[in-house]
């Protein structure tokens, strides 16, 4: 069914149906400023989840939350149908709570002043034109931001009449259901290659001969330069990257530039340069980081939170120990033996008790070349099901904007 398109005069709107009224926000919502009460159950606003109470998001999520001992004076009731702006709403836009509570005062709590369809505008205020249009509401975004009222009502509204809110809403529970149980069969699909990767990995390092220590097979061992010996003034744009755990992604060196020194201050730290064939191992809190320096990354300076590994190539071959660092096994070790009184870490101490299997060398390279196919057929199948979610999600988040703003006819006659 065709309808009649025309501009909203609103730029996050676009064209939308020329029935459909664009209002002020304060015209359909106000902000709720009522103190909470004894009773009130404290709730957690979301991106993921929504608004929860906060003992079941801390339930579902394993995270603990800041608790807000001092009183219902300083938290805000919700009533079930409110929307409510927390610290992240600049990312992911307002959250619909179901269920009344009470937050932060730190948050903008809105309240429905109209008849209307609760789920319409829950998609709305989700969708990726309304949040890119929140971000042009302050010239101060920043996470750790709530959305004031008065911020919130500088952005018009659509307000088409109920039936066609409720069709707009039915339509996108039907088509997103569809989406998200795709997106969940991806996800777990992934979730079990990922399993199959660290079962291939496992069993190709489970020997029960030959078995060596970890620093028996090194020539070089060692982290990166600490405290005067490389500070914080003296990183710079553009120059010899420093490469720490955060630097390392899925096995490989993804350096920033912006995280570099200069190429004089580079030399003066000549011992801790990395060469091609070493390995960068995260040291604090990440030991499951472990990238192999290829020819590109030679001459990048080793980081003060990771460790820099030199294989004696007489006893291991280089892409064998990187094999092995990426391995269940390794990380099971390298975990228990980490040191540290609040963040775990790597030194010369963990490296004399990791143990790892050292077969001959030419059995080292079958090893190697067995894993490199098994896992690349792996990785593939993954990278597949990652592009798919990908793709879905982008797919859904069009779907929502295309069709909150009317440019998706669900079938209403206007």
């Amino acid at each position: 069914m065709t309808r009649e398109l025309s501009d909203s005069g609103v730029g996050w709107l676009g064209v939308t149906p020329a029935a459909w009224p664009v209002v002020p926000a304060r015209a359909l919502f106000g902000e709720r400023k009522q103190k909470s009460s004894a009773t009130d159950v404290h709730l957690t606003p979301s991106q993921k989840y929504g608004v929860l109470p906060q003992a079941e998001y801390m339930e579902i999520t394993g995270n603990k939350v800041v608790l807000n001992l001092s009183g219902a004076d300083n938290m805000r009731h919700v009533e079930a149908g409110d929307y409510v702006s927390h610290l992240r709403s600049f990312q992911g836009g307002l959250e619909y709570s179901g269920i009344p509570g009470k937050v932060s005062a730190a948050y903008t709590v809105l309240k429905p002043k109209v008849a209307l369809e609760p789920r319409f505008f829950k998609y709305l205020f989700k969708s990726d034109l309304y949040i890119q249009a929140l971000q042009t509401t302050t010239d101060q975004l920043r996470d750790g931001q709530s959305i004031r009222y008065g911020q919130f009502t500088l952005i018009p509204l659509p307000y088409p009449d109920l039936d066609e809110q409720r069709a707009i809403a039915d339509y996108l529970d039907r088509e997103t259901a569809q989406i998200d149980a795709f997106i969940a069969k991806s996800e777990e699909l992934i979730a079990l290659l990922v399993e199959r990767r660290a079962a291939v990995l496992s069993a190709a390092m489970r020997a029960d001969s030959g078995r060596m220590r970890l620093r028996q097979v090194l020539s070089v061992a060692q982290t990166g330069p600490f405290g005067t010996q490389l500070s914080a003034s003296e990183y710079v744009d553009n120059g010899v990257p420093v490469i720490n755990p955060s630097h390392i992604v899925h096995g490989a060196i993804a350096a920033d530039v912006s995280v570099s020194v200069r190429a004089d201050r580079a030399h003066q730290l000549s011992r801790f340069r990395l060469r091609a064939e070493d390995i960068v191992l995260g040291r604090k809190g990440e030991v499951d980081k472990a990238a192999l320096v290829d020819e590109e990354s030679d001459g990048y300076i080793c980081g003060s939170d990771s460790m820099m590994l030199r294989p004696a190539k007489s006893m291991v071959h280089p892409k064998y120990l990187w094999w092995f660092l990426q391995s269940p096994p390794a990380h099971e070790q390298l975990e228990r033996f980490a040191v540290g009184s609040t963040v775990a870490g790597l030194n010369q101490r963990t490296l004399r008790a990791v143990q790892l299997p050292v077969p001959s060398l030419d059995e080292q390279l079958t090893v190697t070349e067995n894993l490199n196919r098994a896992t690349a057929i792996i990785g593939h199948a993954m990278s597949i099901g990652k592009q798919n979610v990908k793709l879905a999600k982008e797919r859904r988040a069009a779907l929502i904007s295309a069709t909150v703003t009317g440019k998706i006819n669900v079938g209403v006659a206007t």
